[in-house]
């Protein structure tokens, strides 16, 4: 596994470049997933202006003002963070602690910090001094909705993160009442959904501010979410951040931490061998029989690896420690999983492909939403039957929480699928 930068790069070049390790693997990759949505976006809002689907905004701006006290307060306090906690891992941070452990304390380099904060802040002033006219002018402008996809992207990260931990918050609720704060300010304990919701209230709220007409927005956005989506699961899947499907049986992790076909019984003595793991791990189960695991055995054709890995040295070492290994990140999992991240990865890379397929043939507004509801409701609503996750009861019915809400998607897809196609039928 990949929990950090440091591991992709000793790994696939043979270096060991310390000052990577504060690099966490799957943050990489949602940053890579926000690039590649936001460049998917892009595109799509242009083309939906061209059909003049999407109009441009006027709006004024003062050209030839100088810097104000607040612009060089905002560049002043964004330098010092970087340079307080991000140099500060590189520079200050205890070799016991992990970068991400280091990120979210107090500690930091106040000197590397203030530095990069006025560096920051004589770079705005700069900028705005060669910029400044005696007589400050305005002017009128027209923004199009493609040009305030960054704001939007930013908008989308910071709601869906907070979107995220309340959502695990709730899905966690005990854990999260014995440790609130280190729940809150962990790196890891990010649930999708909840920022889904969240960061799509936000959006929503910001682009009708701007005169922006949702509907469009939300279509041109659908396919964009699913290969976001897609792309995040590659960091869930390559660092391994527990994120992964119930216990394959048919398989069992070696002593020299390979995955292996289990013989007759095996998989019950690794239960017993390791119970206070797996009961530590899986609070929900009372007993080893209930520990949740299906038997499936890789076909021919197959790597093993596609439905049963251990995730060898994950981001969250979970699992036994490996035999030999003196890094950080030093343990495996003791009975493999169905790798459920490399299997999201798939399904929706191929549904946003169909989506981008025919999204130039669907005329009328709100369909693409309706599928996409649809689409990434039904993944979701199938992945959870081989995903570790906690059960709530819902009508008597045991369901996961995303079970919940993807169910609850598909219904609200077909619910808008219908009412588009009627009233544009009785249009």
């Amino acid at each position: 596994m990949y929990p950090n930068l440091y591991y992709v790069f000793k790994d696939w070049f043979g270096v060991e470049w310390k000052v990577l390790s504060f690099l966490n693997t799957f943050g990489f990759m949602v940053a890579v997933g926000f690039i590649v949505g936001a460049i998917v976006l892009t595109s799509e809002l242009k083309r939906k202006e061209k059909l003049s689907l999407l109009l441009p905004r006027e709006e004024t701006i003062t050209v030839g003002k100088p810097a104000t006290f607040l612009d060089l307060l905002i560049n002043f306090i964004t330098g010092f963070l970087f340079g307080f906690k991000l140099i500060g891992v590189m520079l200050s941070k205890p070799d016991n602690v992990t970068p991400q452990e280091y990120v979210f304390s107090s500690q930091g380099n106040w000197v590397a910090g203030i530095l990069l904060g006025l560096l920051l802040a004589g770079v705005k002033w700069r900028e705005k001094n060669k910029q400044k006219a005696a007589k400050p002018e305005q002017r009128s402008i027209r923004i199009w909705p493609h040009d305030r996809v960054g704001d939007i992207v930013v908008i989308a990260l910071v709601f869906g993160i907070i979107g995220a931990k309340v959502f695990d918050g709730l899905e966690n609720w005990e854990d999260f009442k014995a440790h609130p704060m280190e729940r809150l300010f962990s790196p890891g304990g990010l649930t999708f959904y909840g920022g889904l919701i969240v960061a799509a209230i936000a959006v929503c709220v910001y682009a009708s501010k701007k005169n922006i007409k949702l509907i469009h927005l939300v279509d041109a956005a659908a396919p964009v979410l699913i290969i976001t989506y897609a792309v995040g699961r590659i960091g869930c899947q390559l660092a391994g951040d527990g994120d992964w499907g119930i216990y394959n049986s048919a398989y069992t992790t070696a002593a020299d931490g390979k995955v292996i076909e289990a013989k007759a019984g095996e998989y019950k003595a690794q239960l017993e061998k390791y119970s206070d793991y797996f009961l530590r791990a899986h609070p929900e189960s009372k007993t080893l029989d209930q520990i949740p695991h299906k038997a499936v055995m890789a076909p021919a054709f197959l790597p093993d690896w596609m439905l049963a890995y251990n995730y060898p040295q994950n981001v969250n070492n979970d699992g036994i420690v490996l035999q030999g290994i003196t890094d950080e990140h030093n343990r495996v999992l003791p009975i493999p999983v169905f790798p459920t991240p490399f299997y999201e990865t798939i399904m929706c890379t191929l549904l946003f492909l169909v989506m981008w397929g025919i999204r130039k043939k669907l005329k009328i507004a709100g369909l693409m939403t309706g599928i996409y509801l649809v689409f990434n409701g039904t993944e979701r609503f199938l992945i959870e039957h081989i995903r570790v996750n906690n059960i709530t009861t819902f009508f008597g019915m045991q369901l996961t929480q995303a079970e919940l809400i993807s169910f609850s998607m598909i219904i609200a897809g077909f619910i808008t699928i219908a009412i588009v196609l009627f009233r544009n039928k009785k249009a």
